[in-house]
């Protein structure tokens, strides 16, 4: 029998690949992992974990414009960005310690330095050749940058954590999440913020309800956000400003630039072909079901398969490759009905499928929706409204999707996406008491549709 380093190699210390590498271990496997960068991945170092701390920081300063209305007295604030980022990093660092305790408590050797494939055995890192029985790809992705004249000019969401200053004028290109993430997050800390978005309609692939709600909102925060804009070049003027010129042959003046506009995965330079692992057209690794490549022996999960791009389906991929390879419990990671986050400001939480989605799946459905201020803004008088959004089987009375934009939403999801999964019908939700006075009670007290298709 061919003897090998290692049971399980994993190439990327991410969250998907640092449970899948721990929980290996755990079950008794050799495992080695290699790394050429810091630990912990997008989603600790420059993603979701330093994203909403500065989502955090962007809300206070409506904290403190609501305190009059609740009788307080509050100085005006003074905001000084290096303090938040340099605390932000502090933290940062200390989740990335974290990482690197748990693989060495679990037992699993790091190899520092960028890996590639050689075989579906063999990985080089450096000029060490390790072989393994298997292999796991946990690389992730990275944010694209526009092939533009004058592209160097902006910055994308990784650099956003790490700018010297906070801009006093920022155009955001792009209309997915992370753009209206960092959009709400400028704007709160006092940047005046410009949104680009080539589109229509910002939040392409989420409910219709979902986008044209949280446009509202934004836009009443002072957000410009204009539609049908795509930045055809970028140039720096005299005194150090940006002149972006879009397509249509108009310009706007701004003091930085940021790029989301999409990720791709990083599998460039990674020897996939040598190893006989085949990619989409974006470079996505093509897995099965139960993450297997095209190589029987080597696994991939994360962002790099550009399947659902969330840290805890990651985690969850990385379970099911470990229970399949190590606990002799073969299993497929469940990609329906994955509730998810945006901390754009407002908020949103959806799980389940969009009114769209369920029409176009030959649903007959029953919506049920409603908009109101929540509690917290009467006193003081903020114009900031809540959707909330119930997508019915008309049939089965299933409760197919569920979607909100408004305070606390996140954190409401959390309690839908257990409900969706678990098959809950709209009785279901008409015959649980609400709690009151509540936000969440909304979703179990909408009696009467407001349409109905299909």
């Amino acid at each position: 029998m061919t003897a090998y380093d290692y049971d399980l190699f994993v190439i990327g210390a991410g969250s998907g690949g640092v449970r899948g590498a721990r929980m290996a271990s755990q079950a008794g496997a050799r495992v080695g992992i290699a790394e050429n960068d810091r630990f912990g991945g997008t989603c600790v170092i420059r993603g979701c974990v330093p994203k909403k701390l500065l989502s955090y920081a962007a809300h206070v300063r409506d904290e403190l414009e609501d305190a009059a209305g609740y009788g307080w007295t509050v100085p005006d604030g003074t905001f000084d960005w290096p303090t938040l980022i340099a605390n932000k990093d502090a933290e940062i660092d200390r989740l990335e310690g974290i990482y690197q305790k748990l693989l060495a408590n679990a037992g699993v050797t790091v190899h520092q330095g960028r890996a590639r494939l050689i075989d579906q055995h063999t990985v080089a890192v450096g000029e060490d050749q390790i072989t393994a029985r298997n292999i796991l790809i946990a690389v992730g992705g990275h944010p694209v940058v526009p092939d533009i004249p004058g592209a160097e000019l902006g910055f994308t969401s990784d650099q956003a954590f790490h700018l010297k200053e906070l801009p006093r004028r920022v155009a955001i290109m792009g209309g997915g999440y992370i753009a209206v993430e960092f959009a709400g997050i400028f704007n709160g800390l006092g940047a005046q913020v410009t949104q680009l978005y080539r589109r229509d309609k910002i939040l392409r692939g989420f409910d219709e309800d979902v986008r044209d709600a949280l446009t509202a909102e934004m836009g009443k925060k002072g957000i410009d956000i204009r539609t049908h804009a795509d930045a055809a070049r970028l140039d720096r003027q005299p005194d150090g400003s940006i002149l972006v010129t879009l397509k249509d042959g108009s310009t706007l003046e701004t003091d930085a630039v940021m790029f989301a506009t999409g990720r791709r995965p990083n599998t460039t330079g990674l020897g996939l072909e040598r190893a006989g692992v085949e990619t989409e057209h974006n470079g996505a690794v093509k897995v099965d079901a139960y993450s297997r490549t095209s190589a029987d022996t080597i696994f991939a999960v994360g962002d790099v398969t550009d399947r659902v791009q969330l840290t805890p389906v990651a985690i969850e991929e990385a379970m099911a490759v470990v229970d399949t390879l190590f606990k002799d419990r073969p299993r497929a990671m469940d990609h329906a009905n994955v509730p998810s986050a945006v901390f754009s400001h407002p908020p949103i939480g959806s799980v389940g499928l969009t009114e769209e989605e369920a029409v176009e799946a030959g649903h007959a459905v029953e919506i049920y929706r409603t908009q109101f201020r929540a509690m917290k803004y009467t006193l003081p008088n903020r114009d900031e409204k809540a959707m909330m959004k119930l997508v019915v089987d008309a049939a089965s009375r299933a409760v197919l999707g569920v979607h909100m934009v408004g305070l606390d939403a996140p954190e409401i999801m959390q309690g839908m996406g257990v409900a969706v999964k678990a098959g809950a019908t709209k009785e279901t939700f008409d015959a649980t008491v609400g709690i009151h006075p509540t936000s969440a009670e909304e979703f179990v007290t909408m009696r009467e549709p407001v349409a109905r298709r299909g």
